[in-house]
């Protein structure tokens, strides 16, 4: 062959080979329809890379005298590592390293007199779990592939992060921001817990996204309260948004469904998997006859958090508001929060009920963030569509300009509908709904009507608390003297409720302190088969009479003296089928979620003085066109 033939035949191949490279180079996110693609250059897990490391906060939680630092994971895709810079998808949780088993005598015993204390409960250790350098393998395989990088860390006392699991104390808000400045190069990543060589995230357009479920979905709002930099989107799947909303109920001292005395010092246990490593004892230093030279940071933790902070403030006794619980509730730092907001949450979640994503839903419109709310028809749990939370990430980590933003700002999935076919709605509660109220006619004990007109002198009605019966039964007995039951005409036609139902009520009590419960059902109850979760209970909600002045300071009832008060039940969206009745049912303690005193106490109600307002698509007009 001549030689000016093998000069072009290399340059043929230089070229080649240069082509490819640039195409490898170029290799990036690709967008349709407003949403990020999967890149089939990205959907290799073989080729994702893997790394962890630790990142150093500005806070010492767990005594050992050094700043803590959170352990994340990092997963992404290869081309990283040759000049692509990519957003993230951010999901930390005190969940990672396993929980705590659940032991007899673990939740609180809740079967005692009120205003009683407890015997102690079971205290209990996590054995922690989990191998470097993967912490969770969520959220990986559905945004990596469209291109982001995907973060995992561990909250502050939990796996291999340093510090004290505090729920919902301020280092849990400063942990992920910690994080979130280490990915715009603000804060020190570090290749070893205890180590000094860095880690640089130079894979990272700075832009980051939070989202995960439950305690996982409370953490992106923690964060977003800070109002760190770089985080420009939360997509938080029903996130606990204050732990007395959690934990209390206007003043009464409730548990999350199926946890029957869980309470925050539990869920402290629950999480508590770090804190292995021995640290100089403090007490030692001051008396050493009496104390072991070294102790568990997870021993100085307990005594530190659980032991002092959380038994010193989260009173069982009155369910008060207080500043420790003041100090739980994310709505009071909501000032600094500039992220926007997709929440996402089942009007049926008995467990974190549906005011949590209500309350900071609300809020941050009023602030005029993007924000945007989707609720189901179900239980705990359940994210939005795919493609809802797409066009979110899209627009505000690429910077896409997709109109998110100009889209509905509610969707509803309807009740016999896939949660992935919502119905858009302007907003929640719909603008169409207006308050009605409805009053009480005599006949309680066995079924007495709820009327848009009011009767005078219907004079009062009497129950008898007894735990021993569940507020199912309650709603399906014809007659009983147990709870007050009060209905609405047969339905002629679907009415929609949409918002939040509330009651005004006037009691007396036989006792100085007793429970209120207040369900919103259905009927005829549907005992047949399987029913629906939309069947029977609409919503419901719980309150102490002893705070019917103040949520912060509650007093003794006076036997036979009448108190006013009023509180919403629980958001909710519902279509009520044609056929049905709306009753409410007014009694004493709820076997699922109370304390549950000895059964005899006695709530008389005035029904002259007690009143009921429901949310009404179309108002007034719309319950008399279905009822007369």
């Amino acid at each position: 062959m001549k030689p000016y033939k093998l000069s072009i035949l290399f340059f043929v191949v230089l070229f080649s080979i240069t082509d490819y490279v640039k195409a490898q180079d170029q290799v990036g996110p690709i967008f349709e329809n407003g949403e990020a693609q999967i890149v089939p250059e990205f959907n290799n897990p073989d080729k994702w890379i893997r790394h962890d490391l630790w990142v150093e906060t500005t806070f010492d939680t767990d005594g050992d005298g050094k700043l803590d630092r959170m352990h994340v994971a990092v997963t992404r895709p290869p081309q990283t590592e040759n000049g692509l810079k990519l957003p993230v998808v951010y999901e930390s949780s005190p969940y990672y390293a396993g929980v705590a088993p659940n032991v007899d005598g673990l939740f609180w015993d809740v079967h005692h007199e009120l205003g009683e204390t407890a015997k102690p409960r079971v205290k209990v250790e996590v054995k922690r779990i989990g191998k470097r350098p993967i912490i969770s393998n969520s959220q990986i395989k559905t945004w990596v592939p469209r291109g982001y990088v995907v973060v995992h860390s561990s909250s502050p006392g939990t796996g291999l992060s340093d510090g004290a699991p505090t729920v919902g104390g301020d280092n849990e808000s400063l942990a992920p921001k910690a994080v979130i400045d280490w990915l715009n190069g603000r804060a020190k990543g570090y290749t070893e817990r205890d180590g000094k060589e860095e880690v640089k995230a130079y894979w990272s357009t700075g832009k980051v996204g939070m989202t995960g479920t439950s305690y996982n979905g409370t953490i992106p709002l923690a964060a977003a309260t800070t109002g760190v930099e770089g985080l420009e989107a939360i997509i938080p799947i029903a996130p606990n948004t204050s732990y007395y909303h959690y934990y209390r109920s206007n003043g009464l001292v409730r548990s999350p469904g199926g946890y029957l005395g869980e309470d925050i010092d539990v869920l402290y246990d629950f999480i508590n998997s770090g804190g292995e490593e021995l640290i100089l004892n403090k007490d030692y230093i001051k008396d050493h006859k009496d104390s072991k030279k070294f102790i568990r940071k997870r021993d100085y933790n307990n005594t530190k958090i659980r032991d002092t902070e959380m038994k010193n403030g989260m009173d069982r006794i009155t369910g008060d508001y207080n500043n420790f619980w003041a100090g739980r509730d994310y709505l009071n730092d909501m000032e600094p929060m500039k992220a926007a907001l997709l929440m996402s949450h089942g009007f049926n979640d008995w467990n974190v009920m549906p005011e949590h994503s209500y309350r900071i839903y609300k809020a941050a419109s009023e602030k005029g963030l993007p924000t945007q709310i989707y609720y189901h028809q179900f239980g705990h749990g359940g994210p939005p569509p795919i493609s809802m939370m797409n066009r979110w990430f899209t627009r505000y980590l690429h910077g896409v300009e997709n109109g998110v933003e100009n889209d509905a700002k509610a969707w509803i999935v309807r009740e016999n509908d896939n949660m992935q076919e919502p119905t858009a709605y302007k907003d929640y509660p719909n603008p169409d709904a207006k308050d009605v109220a409805l009053h009480l006619n005599a006949g309680g004990n066995a079924i007495g009507q709820l009327s848009l007109s009011k009767t005078k002198k219907q004079g009062t009605e009497t129950l008898i608390d007894d735990a021993t019966i569940s507020g199912n039964d309650l709603a399906q007995a014809k007659n009983s003297k147990n709870r007050l039951l009060y209905v609405t005409p047969e339905l002629k036609e679907d009415l929609h409720i949409s918002g939040l139902a509330s009651i005004s009520i006037t009691l007396a009590s036989s006792k100085p302190a007793a429970n209120l419960s207040v369900w919103l059902v259905s009927l005829p109850w549907n005992s047949e088969g399987k029913p629906k979760i939309t069947d029977n209970i609409i919503t419901r909600g719980w309150a102490d009479p002893q705070n019917h002045k103040s949520l912060t300071e509650s007093e003794p009832l006076k036997p036979g003296k009448f108190y006013s008060l009023n509180f919403d039940l629980q958001p909710d969206d519902q279509v009520i089928k044609k056929g049905q009745q709306i009753g409410l049912m007014i009694f004493s303690s709820d076997s699922k979620f109370t304390l549950l005193p000895k059964p005899g106490t006695e709530l008389t109600i005035d029904l002259d003085k007690t009143s009921l307002t429901l949310p009404i698509a179309g108002g007034e007009e719309a319950l008399k066109k279905v009822t007369e």
